[in-house]
C-alpha cells in the first residue's frame, strides 16, 4: 500500500509557503505562533488520551500490508479505505485493490499467515497526523519570518530606487539575457552579504537579481554597483539591480573551478558538431542551453520534450543507475557504494547548478541512499513529500517556482499513476509498450494543469513525442556526461564520445521537429487558474474512468488469432503471390488461441484473407487517413482569428507586435516582438502575407528581436525605424537584416504621414526624449473607423510631451507593457474605449502593474492583456466593436 502519511503535511506546507511569500508575508509571525500552539495542543492531547487509555492498540501495529505483513503502511484515511476493500472468500490467497483498482496478491496461506484487515484510524493517530502537519507548517512559517526580516532592509532601498554597492556570492549560472542581443548582457543572482547605499554600509541577507555586461563565475564573491529596483511581487529575490560595474574579489572554491573547467571543455569539444548537437549534447548532459537553436527550443516546448534539457530526476536516475551498476561490477561493499554514489551525486548537483528541480531530485536521492545505508530502502511518495517539506523550509520561495512545481508534479505522477496505467494498457499493448506509454501519460496528466499556467495551450503530441524520443535520452545523457568528464584531459576522445551523443540528440531533434509540425500539435486552452482547474478536473475524471476497474483481458483471443493469421495471409498474398490454399507458415498442430489436443470444433475457424478483402481493407484505411488529414487542420484552424479583424495585438511574450489591417492578406505591422518565431506565427495566424509598412518603434530586443522570421515569411514593402540608434548593436543588426531582405528603410520623423488602402497613419512623435524608450516612434492610425494610438515604450518625459497634441482615441496600446511609469494626464486626454497591454505571462518586471491597469480602467477603458488572453483582435461589424481571442 502506498504510504501517504507525509502528503497532507507537504501540501499544507506548500500552501502556507505560497501565501507567506506573496500576499500574506505580514502574517508570518502570527502563523508561526498559531502553528506552535497547534503542535503543543496536539502533543498534549496525545498524552492525555494515552493516559486516559482511550487509544487502544497503536494503529501502526494493525496497519500491516496484506502481502504477508511485509509491505508499507498507509495513512489513516488510506487504512480506513483499505478496510472496506479487502476481498473475502479466497481460501488460499487474499487480495486487495489499490486506489487505481489494480489487484495485489496477499501472502499464500501455505507459506505464511493470511492477510489481515487494517483497523480504522484511532483518534490518537488522527491527532498525531495533525501534529505532524502543524510541526511542518511551523517550520516553514518560522523560516519565512526570519528570511523576510532579513530581506526587509534591501527591499526598502529598492523601493526608494537608490544607487548601491553590494558584496555577495554569485549563486546562479549567468545566462544571456535577450533584452539587448549583441550587447552581451547576462542575468544572474547575487546572495548579498553587505550593502553600501547613501554612504552607509550595513549587512544584508537577501538575493538580488543582477543584469550586467560582465559574466561573473558561479560561486565567486563579487562587488557590484548600480541602481536598485523593486522585485516582482512573490519573487525569490528581494530586489533587482542593473549593474554599472562588477568586480570579482574572491575566486570560487577549488571544486567549482574544476567543474567549471569541465563545463567549458564540453562546450569546446561540441563546438564543431551540428547546430542541434552543439545545443542538445550540453543540454542533455549538464542542462546548458545557451547554444540551443531558438526554433528547436520552441519545437521541444511544443512537443513536451523540454525536460530533456532541464536537469531533474530523470538525469539523476540515469547517473545513479550507471554508478550502481559500476559499483556492483566492482563488488564494492554497501557502505562504499553509498559513499561513492553520494559524492558523485553532490558533484553532479554542483556541475549542473542547484536549480529547484535538481534540488528536489538530489534530496530524494539522499533519502534513498540513507535508506540503503540503514538497510531500509525508502519509498518514493514519503521521500518526495519529505523532500518538498525540507526544501520549502529552507527556501519558502520555491513554492512559487514553476520548475519546482513541475518537478514535484511529474515525480508524483510517475510514482502514483505509471504502474496503474501500465497495468490497464498491458493487456492491449504488451508489458513493454504499456510501460513506455504509461510514463509520458502519467507525467502529462500530472504536469498539464501547471503547464497551462505558463502557456494557455495543451500539447496533443507530447505523449507520442516522448514515446519516440525516450530511448535516445539515456545514450544522450550518458555519452554527454562521459564527454564532460574526459573533455579537459582527453579532448580528442571526448570529441568522439560527444559525436556519439550527437546521434542520439539528432533523433530527439528529429522527433521534436516532426511532431511539432503535425496538424493540431497544440490546442488553445483557457489560461490562468480557471484553465488549470478545468484541465485538472477533466484529467481526474478521465483517470477515474480508466482506473476505477481492474485491468481488462485485452483483445479477444479470436481477434488476436485473426490478426496473426491475417498477417501471414498478407505476407503470402501480397509479397509472395501464393494461392489462397497455400500452406501458411507457423505451427499447424494447434491454431492460435487453442490448446494442443483440444477438440477440433473448439478451435477458431479462420477465413482466408483474399486479395479482394485485403484491397477493401486498404481502401478503407486510406479513406480514414484522408479524412483525418483533411479534418484535423480544419478543426485546428477554427481557433484562429475572425476573417474580418481590424486591429490585432500578438502574444509574443514580453514584447510588442501589433498589426493594423490594410487588405485581405496585408497589414501595417508595428514592432515584431522578442527573438524567436512568435511574431511570425501570429502573422501567419492572421493570414498576413504582405506587410505594407513595418514600423519599428525603437531598437530594444523585445521590439525588433523577431525581425528575421517576419522578413522570411512574407513580403515587406517598406520600413519606418526610430531616429535614435540605441542600443547600437541592435540598430546595426536590424538595418543589416532589412538591407539583406531588400526592404527600403526610412527614419521616422515627427509629422510623417501616409496611407495604405483604407488605413491612414501619422507619426505624432519620434526621437523626442533621451534614450531608446523615450525616443519611441508614436504612431496614430485610423482603420475601419477606429482611431488607434500606439505609444511604444514611452517613459515620463515622452508621455508628457505628447499630451498637448493628443486627442481622443478609440484604442490605445499602453506604453511600455503597462509599467508603473504612466502619465495620468495623457490617459485622461485620450480616454480610450480599449486599452491594449502587450506583456509576457510571469515576466520578471511585474508588467503590467496595478497602477497602469487601474489608471486606464479608471478613465473608462476596457483593459485587454496579452499575458492573459493571448493574441487578441478587434472586429468592427455594423459600427459595433467586438473583441476576439479573449
Amino acid at each position: 500500500m502506498t504510504d501517504l502519511r507525509m502528503v497532507p503535511a507537504a501540501l499544507a506546507v506548500w500552501v502556507v509557503a505560497w501565501v507567506l511569500t506573496g500576499p500574506g508575508e505580514r502574517w508570518s509571525g502570527l502563523l508561526a505562533g498559531l502553528a506552535a500552539a497547534v503542535v503543543g495542543a496536539a502533543c498534549l492531547a496525545i498524552v492525555l488520551m494515552r493516559d486516559a487509555g482511550r487509544d487502544g492498540l497503536p494503529v501502526s501495529r494493525s496497519r500491516r500490508a496484506v502481502t504477508g505483513g511485509r509491505g508499507v503502511t498507509g495513512g489513516p484515511a488510506v487504512t480506513g479505505w483499505l478496510a472496506g476493500h479487502v476481498r473475502p472468500g479466497h481460501a488460499r490467497r487474499a487480495s486487495f485493490v489499490l486506489p487505481g483498482g489494480h489487484p495485489q496478491p496477499g501472502r499464500d496461506a501455505r507459506t505464511g499467515p493470511p492477510a489481515r484487515t487494517a483497523r480504522p484510524p484511532t483518534p490518537t493517530a488522527l491527532v498525531a497526523h495533525a501534529a505532524l502537519a502543524a510541526a511542518c507548517v511551523l517550520g516553514v512559517t518560522a523560516s519565512a519570518h526570519v528570511q523576510l526580516a532579513g530581506r526587509a532592509p534591501l527591499a526598502g532601498l529598492a523601493e526608494q530606487r537608490v544607487t548601491a554597492t553590494l558584496v555577495g556570492v554569485v549563486v546562479s549560472q549567468p545566462e544571456p539575457f535577450a533584452f539587448a542581443p549583441g550587447a552581451g548582457q547576462h542575468r544572474w543572482v547575487l546572495a548579498a552579504r553587505a550593502v553600501d547605499a547613501r554612504g552607509v554600509g550595513s549587512a544584508a541577507r537577501a538575493h538580488v537579481q543582477v543584469l550586467s555586461d560582465a559574466v561573473p563565475r558561479y560561486g565567486a564573491t563579487v562587488t557590484v554597483s548600480g541602481g536598485l529596483r523593486p522585485a516582482d511581487p512573490g519573487a525569490a529575490e528581494a530586489a533587482r539591480l542593473n549593474a554599472e560595474s562588477t568586480a570579482e574579489i574572491r575566486a570560487p572554491p577549488s571544486v567549482l573551478r574544476v567543474l567549471d573547467t569541465h563545463r567549458a571543455a564540453l562546450l569546446d569539444v561540441t563546438d564543431p558538431l551540428s547546430p542541434q548537437a552543439r545545443g542538445l549534447v550540453p543540454g542533455a548532459a549538464i542542462g546548458d542551453t545557451t547554444r540551443l537553436p531558438d526554433d528547436l527550443s520552441e519545437e521541444m516546448r511544443t512537443t513536451g520534450l523540454s525536460h530533456i534539457t532541464a536537469v531533474s530526476g530523470g538525469h539523476f536516475a540515469v547517473v545513479v543507475t550507471v554508478l550502481t551498476l559500476l559499483c556492483s561490477v566492482a563488488r564494492l561493499p554497501r557502505p562504499v557504494r553509498v559513499l561513492v554514489i553520494a559524492l558523485a551525486s553532490l558533484a553532479f548537483v554542483l556541475l549542473v547548478r542547484p536549480e529547484p528541480a535538481v534540488l528536489r531530485a538530489a534530496v530524494m536521492a539522499a533519502f534513498a541512499l540513507t535508506g540503503v545505508a540503514l538497510g531500509r530502502p525508502s519509498q518514493a511518495v514519503p521521500a518526495l513529500a519529505a523532500s518538498v517539506v525540507g526544501l520549502l523550509v529552507v527556501d519558502p520561495w520555491l513554492a512559487r517556482s514553476f520548475g519546482f512545481a513541475l518537478s514535484a508534479a511529474a515525480t508524483a505522477g510517475l510514482v502514483l499513476l505509471a504502474a496503474p496505467l501500465a497495468a490497464r494498457l498491458a493487456p492491449w499493448t504488451g508489458e513493454a509498450l504499456a510501460f513506455a506509454l504509461a510514463v509520458p501519460l502519467a507525467a502529462q496528466a500530472a504536469c498539464g494543469p501547471v503547464l497551462v499556467l505558463l502557456d494557455p495551450s495543451v500539447s496533443t503530441v507530447s505523449v507520442l513525442a516522448n514515446l519516440l524520443a525516450g530511448p535516445a535520452l539515456v545514450p544522450a545523457t550518458v555519452f554527454g556526461l562521459v564527454a564532460t568528464v574526459l573533455a579537459p584531459w582527453l579532448p580528442v576522445v571526448a570529441g568522439c564520445v560527444a559525436w556519439a551523443a550527437s546521434g542520439a540528440t539528432w533523433w530527439i531533434a528529429a522527433v521534436a521537429h516532426r511532431c511539432a509540425a503535425l496538424p493540431g500539435a497544440t490546442v488553445p486552452w483557457p489560461g490562468g487558474p480557471v484553465g488549470a482547474v478545468l484541465l485538472a478536473a477533466l484529467t481526474g475524471l478521465a483517470l477515474w474512468a480508466l482506473l476505477r476497474r481492474g485491468p481488462d483481458r485485452g483483445w479477444p483471443e479470436s481477434w488476436r488469432a485473426t490478426a496473426r493469421s491475417g498477417l501471414r495471409e498478407v505476407v503470402r498474398e501480397v509479397l509472395r503471390g501464393a494461392p489462397p490454399d497455400a500452406p501458411v507458415p507457423g505451427p499447424r498442430s494447434a491454431l492460435p488461441g487453442t490448446r494442443r489436443g483440444a477438440p477440433r470444433e473448439a478451435r477458431t475457424l479462420r477465413r482466408p484473407l483474399t486479395r479482394a478483402r485485403f484491397l477493401l481493407l486498404l481502401a478503407a484505411a486510406s479513406a480514414a487517413a484522408l479524412v483525418v488529414a483533411l479534418a484535423v487542420p480544419r478543426l485546428a484552424a477554427r481557433s484562429g482569428m475572425p476573417q474580418d479583424w481590424q486591429v490585432a495585438a500578438c502574444d509574443v511574450g514580453q514584447g510588442d507586435a501589433l498589426a493594423l489591417r490594410t487588405g485581405p492578406s496585408s497589414a501595417v505591422v508595428v514592432d515584431v516582438g522578442p527573438d524567436g518565431p512568435a511574431a511570425d506565427r501570429c502573422l501567419d495566424q492572421l493570414g498576413i502575407t504582405r506587410v505594407d509598412l513595418l514600423v519599428l518603434s525603437h531598437f530594444h530586443a523585445d521590439h525588433v528581436g523577431g525581425l528575421r522570421p517576419v522578413l522570411a515569411g512574407r513580403e515587406v514593402v517598406a520600413a519606418l525605424v526610430s531616429p535614435v540608434p540605441e542600443p547600437a548593436a541592435n540598430a546595426v543588426a536590424t538595418e543589416a537584416a532589412l538591407g539583406a531582405a531588400g526592404v527600403p528603410v526610412r527614419v521616422a520623423g515627427t509629422g510623417d504621414r501616409g496611407a495604405v488602402g483604407s488605413l491612414a497613419w501619422r507619426v505624432l512623435q519620434a526621437g523626442a526624449g533621451t534614450g531608446a524608450n523615450d525616443s519611441s516612434v508614436v504612431l496614430a492610425a485610423r482603420v475601419a473607423g477606429l482611431d488607434v494610438l500606439l505609444l511604444g515604450d514611452l517613459e515620463d518625459a515622452g508621455q508628457e510631451a505628447l499630451v498637448p497634441q493628443a486627442g481622443r482615441f478609440d484604442v490605445v496600446k499602453v506604453a511600455h507593457h503597462g509599467s508603473a511609469v504612466q502619465s495620468r494626464a495623457l490617459a485622461e486626454r485620450v480616454r480610450p474605449a480599449v486599452a491594449l497591454v502587450s506583456s509576457g505571462r510571469g515576466n520578471e518586471y511585474g508588467h503590467p502593474t496595478d497602477e497602469a491597469l487601474d489608471l486606464y480602467a479608471g478613465v473608462g477603458a476596457a483593459v485587454v492583456r496579452t499575458d492573459e488572453c493571448g493574441t487578441v483582435a478587434l472586429v468592427v461589424r455594423a459600427g459595433e466593436v467586438s473583441l476576439a481571442g479573449c
